[in-house]
């Protein structure tokens, strides 16, 4: 493959089951071909596969408002070394995330630093980066080793990265070296592409993803658990109705090892 394969995800707290890291790490055995290692770094490794190497989150000085705020405990993964590695690309990849597509280009499309933009543009039809973008760390690649200021200058004052910065995404973004975005429809929004408009929320589904998108974002609420429940409750927010369990969704989660959450 010319160098290791990497994929990275994080569970901490109770917002995550352990369906969640099981059901991504089942997807991507089905999209990527060859050998690769998925990594969970999770303060609790309890009911995860086998297959799946979960290892302590590390203690970069992260203090309880910036656990709360923000994901600045992503920030080891710019580490020099994960997991007994020191080499290899790496691919980040959220909980609340669908992998439907091959995750091959992933790892090749070249790039020292990919991530979303989730700015206004991050829609169908539109062009992404420029001056108005806006990176998001839900879906992210890097050389393992290569983005290690990231983490550097965030220990060297954590409190004032914190005060300027808000959100850790705001920081990767401005240190991170030669940062892009991954092509368009490559990591869609849920929200974006796939939820109908309101008022036809009240009658369709959303739609499945393309054949195009390689995985599907959902950013905040809903989280895909939700789409999963028998029954017709609504799992969406006022002024939208999206309502009951959607067929793709649950076709995804059965098939990649989740299990349906009772009503």
């Amino acid at each position: 493959m010319g160098q290791d394969r990497i994929i990275l995800c994080m569970k901490w707290g109770t917002l995550f089951a352990p369906d969640y890291v099981n059901v991504l790490h089942g997807a991507c055995r089905r999209h990527l071909k060859g050998p690769f290692r998925f990594l969970c770094l999770t303060d609790d490794a309890a009911g995860l596969d086998e297959g799946i190497e979960a290892l302590p989150i590390p203690e970069i000085g992260c203090t309880p408002e910036m656990w709360r705020h923000g994901a600045w405990p992503k920030l080891p993964v710019f580490a020099p070394e994960i997991g007994g590695a020191t080499s290899g690309r790496v691919l980040f990849i959220d909980l609340d995330t669908v992998v439907c597509g091959d995750l091959e280009p992933f790892f090749t499309h070249p790039g020292p630093f990919l991530g979303i933009d989730t700015g206004d543009n991050w829609r169908p039809g539109r062009t992404l980066g420029g001056p108005s973008a806006l990176l998001g760390t839900g879906v992210f690649a890097f050389d393992l080793g290569t983005q290690v200021q990231i983490l550097r200058r965030f220990q060297s004052a954590p409190q004032e990265a914190f005060r300027k910065a808000g959100i850790e995404q705001v920081w990767v973004q401005e240190h991170a070296s030669s940062l892009d975005y991954w092509p368009q429809d490559w990591v869609i929004s849920f929200k974006r592409w796939l939820r109908q408009p309101i008022g036809l929320d009240l009658f369709y589904p959303p739609n499945p993803p393309p054949a195009s998108a390689g995985m599907v974002a959902f950013h905040g609420d809903p989280r895909p658990i939700a789409l999963l429940r028998p029954g017709c409750a609504r799992w969406d927010r006022l002024p939208h109705f999206g309502h009951g369990q959607v067929g793709w969704m649950r076709d995804y989660w059965v098939s990649n090892g989740g299990r349906i959450p009772p009503t």
